[in-house]
C-alpha cells in the first residue's frame, strides 16, 4: 500500500507542491480521493459483483421465490445491523441483541397464550422487552461507569437467553396473533412485509443520525468523547439513547420471527449478533467511532444473505459459509484500516498546500 502511496504522491510526474504540465499543482491528492472513495463504496460494489456473479453461475438465483427469500432474511439482519450502527459509532458494541430478540419472542408468545393480549398487545410486550434490555445495557454501562460495553452485553447476552429457556421451559411455545403472523410472513403489493419493515426502521434512524441534532451529537460522541463533554453535549443520555434504540431494534426483529415461526423461540437469533456486527462492518463502519451509515449496515446486511443465498444454491456447506463470511468481515476490517490511512495521507497533503 506504501508504494500506492507514493506513487499517487507523485502523479503527473511533478512531485507535491510543483507544477505539471498543464501548471496546476499536482499532489496527488486527487488520486487519493478516487481511491478512497472506491473503498467507501465498497459495499455497493461488492454486493453488485456478488449479485452478477451467483445470477451466473446460480440458474435460480435471480427467481422471484428466490429474492423474496433473499429480502426476507436480510431483513432480519438488518434490523438489528442499523440499531447496531449507531452503537458502534460511539465506540460501543451490543453483544445481547440475539438473545434480546430470543427472549422478545418468549414474552410475546406468553402474553398471547397465557394472557389473551390482542395483537397490538403483543407487539407492545415484544417492543418493551427488547426496549427494557437495552436500557438495561445501558444504565449499567453509563450509571455504573463501566469501562467498556463488551462485559456488560455479553452478560446480558447470557442473562436474556437464560431467561428466554427459563420462562419457555426450553421449548417453542406455539401460538400468534394474525396481525403478527402477518408482520413476518406477509406481503404488501407483493413486497415481503419484513422488508418494508427493515426498510421503514432503516429510514426512521437515517433521520435520526443524518437530519437531527441527536444524530450530531451520537457521531460526535464517537469521534471524541472528551471534547464533546466539553462543549456541552450530553454525552451519557447519547450512549443511553443508542443502546436503547439496539434494544428496541432487536424487540422488532423479535417480532419478525415470531411472526414468521408462529412461535416464541428461546433460540431464535443465535449468533444474529455476530451477523449484525458483521454486516455494519462491510458496511464501511468502524470499530474507532465516529464513522458509519445506516444505509450502508443495511446494505452490509444484504451482502451477507446474498452470498448465503448464493453459496447455498451452489452447494456449498453450511461450514465452509462460517469461513467465507468470517475472511469477508477480516477483508472489511482491513478496508477500514486501508481508508483510514488514505484520509490521513489527503489531510497531511491538504494541510502542506494551505501552509
Amino acid at each position: 500500500m506504501s508504494g500506492i502511496l507514493n506513487r499517487s504522491s507523485s502523479a503527473g510526474g511533478s512531485a507535491p507542491g510543483q507544477s505539471g504540465p498543464t501548471g496546476k499543482t499536482h499532489d496527488g491528492s486527487s488520486v487519493l480521493r478516487m481511491y478512497l472513495l472506491l473503498l467507501q463504496g465498497g459495499a455497493v460494489v461488492a454486493l453488485l459483483a456478488f449479485i452478477v456473479v451467483f445470477a451466473v453461475i446460480a440458474d435460480n438465483f435471480l427467481s422471484l421465490r428466490n429474492l423474496t427469500n433473499v429480502a426476507v432474511q436480510s431483513s432480519l439482519i438488518a434490523v438489528v445491523a442499523v440499531g447496531m450502527l449507531l452503537v458502534i459509532v460511539t465506540k460501543g458494541i451490543d453483544l445481547s441483541v440475539g438473545s434480546v430478540v430470543a427472549l422478545s419472542t418468549v414474552t410475546g408468545s406468553a402474553a398471547f397464550v397465557s394472557y389473551g393480549l390482542s395483537g397490538a398487545g403483543v407487539i407492545f410486550v415484544i417492543v418493551v422487552t427488547g426496549a427494557a434490555f437495552g436500557f438495561a445495557n445501558a444504565f449499567v454501562f453509563v450509571k455504573g461507569r463501566v469501562p467498556h460495553p463488551f462485559v456488560v452485553t455479553l452478560a446480558s447476552l447470557s442473562i436474556a437467553r437464560g431467561l428466554a429457556l427459563m420462562l419457555s421451559g426450553g421449548r417453542p411455545v406455539r401460538g400468534m396473533p394474525e396481525v403478527v403472523q402477518w408482520l413476518g410472513s406477509g406481503t404488501l403489493l407483493g413486497i415481503p412485509v419484513p422488508a418494508i419493515v427493515a426498510l421503514l426502521v432503516t429510514a426512521a434512524l437515517w433521520v435520526l443520525s443524518t437530519r437531527l441534532v441527536w444524530g450530531q451529537w451520537i457521531y460526535a460522541v464517537g469521534a471524541n468523547e472528551k471534547a464533546a463533554r466539553q462543549i456541552g453535549i450530553p454525552v451519557d443520555r447519547v450512549l443511553m439513547s443508542v443502546y436503547v434504540i439496539s434494544g428496541t431494534c432487536a424487540g422488532i426483529t423479535g417480532i419478525l420471527i415470531a411472526g414468521r415461526t408462529n412461535a416464541g423461540y428461546p433460540t431464535a437469533g443465535n449468533l444474529l449478533e455476530l451477523d449484525a456486527i458483521a454486516a455494519v462492518i462491510i458496511g464501511g463502519a468502524s470499530f474507532l467511532g465516529g464513522r458509519g451509515s445506516v444505509i450502508n449496515a443495511l446494505v452490509g446486511a444484504i451482502v451477507i444473505t446474498v452470498v448465503r443465498n448464493g453459496l447455498d444454491l451452489i452447494g456449498v456447506n453450511a461450514f465452509a459459509q462460517l469461513l467465507i463470511i468470517g475472511v469477508a468481515v477480516l477483508a472489511a476490517v482491513e478496508i477500514d484500516m486501508l481508508r483510514g490511512s488514505l484520509e490521513n495521507r489527503i489531510k497531511a497533503i491538504e494541510a502542506r498546500r494551505s501552509a
